[in-house]
């Protein structure tokens, strides 16, 4: 295809700000229209995540594009969940057997300035600030903005538009609306919200607590995370129902209710917190949601990518990941060479949407997980024969956990297949007490295990018998 085509990016967010300096560094002119202000200059990060969970995926297209150091040093390393119960005891359980696998907390607008700052050095990528899409014409591939400086509004066209606009994506509600081919659309809402607030450096700018962990205060209906940023702080997330529970959004309208909250609920992580009411009623309360759709493309004029195309609830950590690796398999159909914009389209859509269904469903699975079943000690046993399997057989046995997070080479839904598939083996065994309580086994002992967990895991592959196995 022709490099001195123009592409349009609606959306200069982390996805669309990685997407244009590929298609950059490929050669190709590239256009970015981004609603907000430019985040280098203003600070627009009030009521999104300030940090983000950094993994593998992620990281293999900041090597794609020759920043990996440059990334590495906006990281926290976080080698596994800080368990945190009522008493303010605290357990650390790691999130793999393996030293070498961990994740990373990364700072949302600290990855996202250095995206846009490689991106501009190239002369053939242009970046524009203040510019909110209102519609799509995807038959023309022209695209409508309202510019926010100006008041006035314009037509931009391009031989290709690609939306990586988020969750609210102005071309998914033009291919909605439009209704001029058949499009499939989903958008399903958890009952819970999510609340940022901060555990805040001490005076001397150190850490209030563990550094290299993501915590958890796993409440069975409702969970407080926090995660480490550069300067000593921490970003706290409030996971709460609206309306349910004895304690839940809709009712914690005053200080003395929030305050009696957390001193029932939370009081190790309150003590950290003299800020607590000022954040709470300052921040915004977020909703938090699952988008599908299909098709993300419109013959060869038009492309969805990103959350625009699959916003995902962020309970594994992985949605950046995921948008970035959407970049990474585009960028790999591009070097199949085919013969236009609509092969291309095609082919990346079906080699990617069954994963990114996976990693949605994955996700909403692992809200359960984090909010209630940390603290179950089955799930505790179950976690801690994985790690023992992945520490003594660091080449045979991946958890769930870590098939998604730190095996960038295996799919979303491969990986969420056998780690369903292994995970049902694990808990079989452990109700019918094939598996020590002691956990005080040799390593041949352990051998024998892995491969009864070998063979009750091929034996669920094959019967289908989880749901969501049957027809892959």
């Amino acid at each position: 295809m022709n490099k001195q085509q123009n592409i349009l990016i609606i959306g200069a967010g982390l996805c669309g700000s990685l997407l244009a300096l590929r298609l950059g560094q490929r050669g190709y002119n590239v256009s970015v229209y981004e609603m907000r202000p430019d985040l280098r200059k203003v600070d627009i990060s009030a009521g999104r995540s300030i940090n983000l969970a950094f993994s593998d995926r992620g990281n293999k297209a900041m090597k794609l594009v020759g920043i990996e150091d440059k990334v590495k040093a906006l990281c926290i390393p976080m080698n596994g969940r800080m368990i945190h119960d009522k008493e303010g005891h605290t357990f650390l359980s790691n999130y793999s057997g393996r030293d070498h696998e961990y994740i990373n907390s990364i700072s949302r607008g600290g990855l996202n300035a250095l995206l846009l700052d490689e991106a501009e050095k190239h002369k053939n990528v242009s970046i524009y600030f203040n510019k909110k899409c209102k519609s799509v014409d995807f038959k023309k591939t022209t695209a409508l903005f309202k510019d926010y400086e100006t008041k006035s509004e314009f037509i931009e066209d391009a031989d290709v538009i690609i939306a990586t606009d988020g969750a609210g994506s102005a071309m998914r509600k033009s291919y909605y609306l439009a209704k001029k081919f058949l499009f499939s659309f989903s958008q399903d809402y958890l009952t819970h919200g999510y609340k940022e607030l901060s555990i805040l450096p001490t005076k001397t700018g150190d850490y209030k607590t563990y550094k290299n962990a993501l915590h958890i205060w796993p409440r069975g209906r409702f969970m407080l995370i926090a995660l480490p940023n550069l300067d000593g702080s921490f970003t706290v997330t409030l996971f709460l129902s609206y309306n349910e529970g004895a304690y839940n959004f809709n009712n914690l309208t005053t200080p003395e209710i929030v305050s009696e909250f957390f001193q029932k609920e939370f009081p190790d992580a309150l003590q950290l917190m003299p800020n607590l009411i000022e954040d709470f009623f300052n921040n915004p309360t977020a909703a938090l949601g699952t988008v599908k759709c299909s098709p993300w493309h419109y013959k060869g004029n038009t492309l969805l990518m990103g959350d625009s195309a699959h916003a995902i609830v962020p309970f594994y950590g992985q949605g950046m990941n995921a948008s970035f690796e959407d970049v990474v398999e585009f960028d790999a159909v591009l070097d199949q060479g085919l013969e236009n914009w609509e092969a291309v389209f095609k082919t990346y859509e079906a080699t990617r949407k069954r994963d990114t269904d996976a990693i949605a469903d994955l996700a909403i699975d692992n809200f359960h997980e984090m909010k209630d079943h940390v603290a179950n000690p089955i799930f505790q046993k179950k976690r801690k024969l994985e790690m023992a399997l992945e520490e003594n057989f660091p080449d045979e046995y991946s958890s769930k956990y870590s098939l998604v997070t730190f095996n960038e080479d295996i799919n979303y839904h491969e990986a969420m297949t056998r780690g369903r598939a292994q995970d049902k083996a694990i808990l079989n065994m452990i109700a019918d007490r094939d598996i020590s309580s002691t956990f005080d086994m040799t390593k041949e002992e352990l051998k024998i295990i892995l491969e009864k967990v070998k063979t009750e895991t091929q034996e669920i592959l094959e019967e289908g018998k989880i749901i969501g196995l049957k027809n892959c």
